[in-house]
């Protein structure tokens, strides 16, 4: 019985009824209660019901009480949420991605039958499912919208062109695409196509006939047959020479290809999932790619962001990756003081999320306490500089909105602008001034007002945007944001 059932939860009975007339329509078992605080527990057990729809819960206390029990099961059933709570859910139920799907309302057969499907499906495979369900990524704001992309494109059999710089995580998303969809029990099979050497790239995803060139003793499937009836990975695709480029965009168009050597087509059933570091709009442009094989291949695109745009993920993923070194090295995993997270957090990462777990291996090896120090980090994350010369050629009126008194502040933004020294000279004559006067505490004077200038000419030239003016800056967005607080700039 527990196969079919849908648990409602929401205190909108005139909804939960719409609802449960779909549930009934496509067949499924509905159970509806207004609040979480309704189900005795002891009863139950999470695989009791195939999915959960939540509305607008009147009792988050007693919601985060049964979602607490239902992660008791690793396996539990996904919770389905009505979009216009999805954010709220998201920030208090602490579910993964693969365990909070939004659901649209007013509710549609059509998307309410497919989730199901993919939970029913999920509930047959989901030892294998959890085997392969990639590691945490984090929870920024970035991160969701990559998460909620997986969610909708998941179950369909769209090819998806997957963009992000080295070190993203870009097989980790092709992996949850392929998991979560309804090929999940079907191979995954991904292929570095940089990494394969261009005389043997047409054996190697094609396969070859016994006897079609020296050495081939016998049949051997390509990649394109391994995968079939499940999903095909071609990283960097951008780098797959023009020939190869001709062949697979004849499969992708009718699904057909020949063996090396052979004569007879072969049919298969796989869903291509390509991902790049490069711009392939721009190799189109200069004749490196195959512009009606770019518009095949991008059909839906999911942009991964690099790390030092979700600097707010990178604690999460830090105690992620030294918690795996100290279970590999069989050792306690190490613990990060605060100014050496911040200072992480601070980091550019150019090699993104690969960088970040293999500096975690080398903390856990080279640290030579439990804590880790600023002296303990590696010499590129210790003695790191991010300030570059701010040169936005705007003029006085930038200092205008400074309002604290002191006099450093327009020869600072002012004399800055103009490239010399002379503002350096001025604030000299001040110091000396004040210091005569018989004033004290002068940087607790300055130094607040020098950052307040410095912020505001950088989000001025940067336009608002806080994380290319933290870049320029010299900091990390965290810092900037402390700063803004701490300086009373919110407004």
């Amino acid at each position: 019985m527990s196969e079919s059932r849908v648990l409602i939860i929401d205190h909108d009975a005139e909804r939960a009824a719409a609802q449960m007339a779909v549930l009934q329509f496509i067949d499924f078992k509905a159970v509806h209660i207004e609040s979480a605080a309704e189900i005795h527990l002891s009863e139950h057990r999470p695989q009791d019901w195939l999915a959960i729809i939540l509305g607008n819960e009147c009792d988050w206390n007693a919601l985060e009480r049964f979602v607490d029990w239902l992660k008791r099961d690793r396996y539990h059933p996904p919770v389905l949420v009505l979009n216009p709570y999805a954010d709220r859910a998201r920030d208090r139920l602490g579910l993964d991605e693969s365990a909070l799907l939004t659901l649209d309302t007013p509710v549609r057969y059509t998307q309410l039958n497919e989730l199901l499907r993919r939970a029913g499906l999920l509930r047959m495979d989901r030892q294998a499912a959890v085997v392969r369900r990639p590691g945490p990524t984090g929870n920024s704001a970035a991160i969701r919208r990559v998460r909620q992309m997986i969610a909708q494109v998941a179950p369909f059999d769209s090819t998806v062109m997957i963009t992000g710089e080295s070190g993203t995580g870009k097989e980790l998303v092709a992996r949850a695409l392929h998991v979560n969809s309804p090929r999940a029990n079907k191979p995954f099979i991904a292929v570095n196509t940089a990494a394969i050497p261009k005389d043997l790239m047409e054996s190697e995803f094609f396969g070859h006939e016994r006897g079609a060139f020296t050495g081939a003793q016998m049949q051997r499937k390509g990649r394109f047959e391994q995968a079939d009836g499940g999903s095909l990975f071609l990283d960097e695709i951008g780098d797959m020479p023009a020939d190869l480029q001709t062949r697979l965009l004849r499969v992708l168009q009718n699904g057909e290809f020949y063996r090396v050597g052979g004569v007879s087509p072969v049919k298969v059933d796989v869903r291509v999932i390509a991902a790049t570091h490069q711009d392939l709009e721009l190799l189109v442009r200069e004749g490196k790619f195959r512009e009606d094989l770019f518009h095949r291949i991008n059909v839906i695109r999911v942009r991964i962001p690099p790390l030092r745009e979700r600097a707010e993920d990178i604690p999460l993923l830090m105690r992620h990756f030294l918690a795996q070194a100290g279970r590999e090295l069989k050792t306690e995993p190490k613990r990060l003081l605060p100014e050496v997270m911040e200072r992480l957090q601070d980091f550019d990462w150019p090699g993104n999320v690969r960088q970040l777990e293999n500096t975690c291996r080398w903390l856990t090896v080279m640290a030579p306490g439990q804590d880790v120090h600023l002296e303990d980090l590696p010499p590129e994350l210790r003695d790191a500089r991010r300030i570059e010369p701010i040169t936005t050629g705007y003029s006085a009126p930038i200092a205008q909105p400074i309002s604290t008194g002191l006099p450093v502040a327009a020869p600072v933004a002012t004399a800055a602008v103009a490239g010399g020294d002379n503002w350096q000279q001025r604030l000299r004559e001040w110091a000396a001034i004040e210091l005569k006067a018989g004033r004290s505490d002068l940087l607790g004077e300055a130094t607040p007002a020098f950052e307040r200038v410095m912020i505001e000419v950088a989000l001025e030239a940067c336009h608002g945007q806080r994380q290319e003016a933290a870049r320029r800056l010299g900091w990390g967005r965290n810092t900037l944001t402390r700063k803004i607080k701490e300086l009373g700039m919110e407004d």
